[in-house]
């Protein structure tokens, strides 16, 4: 007779701190688990915080908003700009630079991650060239309830 393959419970509470500069929750991975093909996690991103811009080398993420509102630059050179609220789902193609945030300066922003790599950290590429790019438009800005900056004053 073969060995039978077991399930496994993963407790919260423990968790880590990724590359990308943010923490995570316990969850399912080939380190928690023995997981040899997905990565299920959750994150929190407090009120203001945001992670470094980063790529997933060899694999793809989806990820669930459970609460808060976020924003996500994504592509090349950060081109684009899309604002995530609780009850949205994204999916991230593998290879494709992205940079999370969390829009409110009260609320934290909580999601479940899940990923086609087992191992948590394993293909994760940072792309520091590109942080400074993730600038939320003017309009954003000002529905976050920041003020834009200030025009630059007139030339005499």
């Amino acid at each position: 007779m073969g060995t039978e393959a077991e399930c496994r419970i993963v407790r919260g509470g423990a968790g880590y701190e990724g590359k990308q500069g943010l923490s995570y929750g316990a969850g399912v991975s080939a380190e928690s688990a023995g997981a040899s093909g997905l990565c299920l996690h959750t994150l929190v991103v407090p009120p203001g915080g945001r992670g470094k811009a980063h790529l997933h080398e060899h694999h793809e993420s989806a990820i669930y908003l459970i609460e808060g509102e976020g924003e996500m630059w994504w592509g090349e050179g950060l081109a684009h700009h899309e604002l995530v609220n609780a009850g949205d789902f994204v999916y991230i193609p593998a290879g494709v630079p992205h940079l999370p945030a969390n829009r409110s300066a009260t609320v934290p922003m909580t999601a479940v991650i899940a990923r086609t790599d087992p191992n948590e950290q394993e293909s994760v590429v940072l792309l520091p060239e590109l942080d400074a790019l993730a600038v939320p438009p003017v309009s954003a800005a000002r529905s976050a309830g920041s003020t834009p900056p200030a025009p630059p004053p007139p030339e005499s």
